[in-house]
């Protein structure tokens, strides 16, 4: 075995001489091998970055760069786009200097999702601001799964971190549960071990190794045996508006529930055991628990006819809706900034935040639903119908269809009809 190793060593050694020999004589025949333009350095740089640490202001960070007086006031000036007072802890400044160069002749931040703010100082040693574009991709993503806890623990488990973080892919949770089926599936009740999805959604990388999340393109979400479907349409704005497979809008009056994604912790009854009071009384809402402060949306555009403390409701919200209903929020923490009586509310618009005020043993919000004086369970309400794809777009949308139906990987859940 040795010998055979130092045969073939041999013979390698052998070819690699000849493949010189023969490049030498052959290839390059003229002589003359090709030689690349000299790079000519004419300073050399080194890089580095500092933070605004918490409690310092940017007189602080730059003081540690030799950057004071006169020439940080001018430094200053020069920062379009980026607010002095505004600048948080944990904002990063990269610096580069000359070498032998004591004070940075180049200094870059990021400003927002798209630019960066980059103020070079000029051989006066004045500065001189620019903006730096952050280019970003959109990649078309598919990725399929089944429910065996919940969405949220089935869209973790098939989207690995490798491909968006985590909290991005929280965010795509969210847009499904409340931004696009928000109207068609009860989140809290609807799904079941074993129900599939797939999806396929808009994942952006950016020139700097940012990844977000983009939109969801098309959806297919079993419920009970139900195929739902979710066509994406962006309308005259530029906003995503979300459609079924008969072109019908899946937005409606109202939202199913206040609550993006929460527990429901008691149900609508007309006898039930108060947690409180320790006695046989009606419960005539669905209540919803959720981490005090979480953001308490109305399920349906109103006009506000009370905002504020009401006997056993705590704070409360309550919002008058056409058609003779009314919906009430209570055992809030507190109104948002603005709710007020007579205020005019769109469905969706934060109205309180999750608390636990009046008779309540735990932090949750108490939603009812009544119409013409009478309460209904929220849960089983009538939510509307949804608007058709605006008919000058039909013919396009029909088109989309077909091709999302073909990246989910499903063949029409039903003919789409024309209205």
């Amino acid at each position: 075995m040795a010998g055979g190793r130092t045969l073939r060593t041999g013979i390698g050694a052998m070819a690699v001489m000849a493949a010189v020999a023969w490049m030498g004589g052959k290839a390059w025949s003229s002589g003359r091998l090709p030689v690349a333009t000299p790079i000519v350095v004419s300073r050399a740089f080194t890089e580095t970055a500092d933070t605004v640490r918490r409690n310092e202001t940017l007189s602080d960070l730059f003081a540690r760069h030799r950057i004071a007086g006169a020439p940080f006031l001018d430094l200053l000036a020069r920062l379009d786009g980026l607010d002095p007072r505004r600048v948080r802890a944990g904002t990063v400044f990269e610096l580069r200097y000359a070498v032998g160069d004591s004070v940075p002749e180049r200094i870059r931040t990021r400003v927002s999702d798209t630019a960066f703010l980059v103020v070079d100082r000029t051989a006066d040693g004045s500065w001189r601001s620019r903006s730096d574009d952050v280019a970003w991709t959109v990649h078309t993503e598919r990725v399929a799964g089944t429910i065996r806890a919940s969405l949220d623990q089935a869209v973790h488990d098939a989207i690995p971190d490798s491909i968006m973080p985590r909290a991005e892919r929280s965010s795509l949770v969210y847009d499904l549960a409340d931004g696009i089926f928000a109207w068609q599936i009860d989140f809290f009740r609807d799904f079941y071990p074993g129900d599939a999805f797939v999806f396929v959604y808009e994942r952006l990388t950016s020139s700097v190794g940012d990844v977000r999340y983009g939109r969801v393109l098309a959806a297919s979400m079993e419920t009970r045996g139900r195929d739902n479907r979710a066509y994406v349409l962006s309308d005259d704005h530029g906003r995503n508006a979300y459609y079924d497979e008969r072109a019908q809008s899946l937005r409606r009056a109202f939202k199913m529930y206040p609550v993006a994604y929460s527990r429901v912790s008691s149900n609508f009854s007309l006898s039930r055991m108060h947690p409180v009071l320790r006695t046989q009384r009606a419960h005539l809402g669905t209540d919803y628990a959720a981490n005090v402060g979480t953001r308490v949306e109305v399920t349906g555009a109103g006009t506000v006819t009370r905002a504020g403390r009401w006997g056993s409701y705590g704070n409360v919200v309550t919002v008058r809706h056409p058609n003779g209903i009314e919906t009430r929020y209570a055992h809030l923490s507190g109104v948002a900034r603005g709710i007020r009586t007579g205020v005019r509310v769109e469905q969706g618009q934060t109205i309180g935040y999750v608390g636990s005020t009046g008779l309540a043993n735990g932090p949750h919000v108490h939603y009812e639903f009544v119409k013409n004086g009478r309460h209904l369970n929220p849960r089983r309400v009538d939510l509307g119908n949804g608007t058709p794809v605006p008919a000058p777009r039909r013919t396009g949308f029909d088109s989309l269809r077909v091709t999302y139906d073909r990246l989910l990987g499903r063949g029409p859940a039903s003919p789409a009809k024309v209205d």
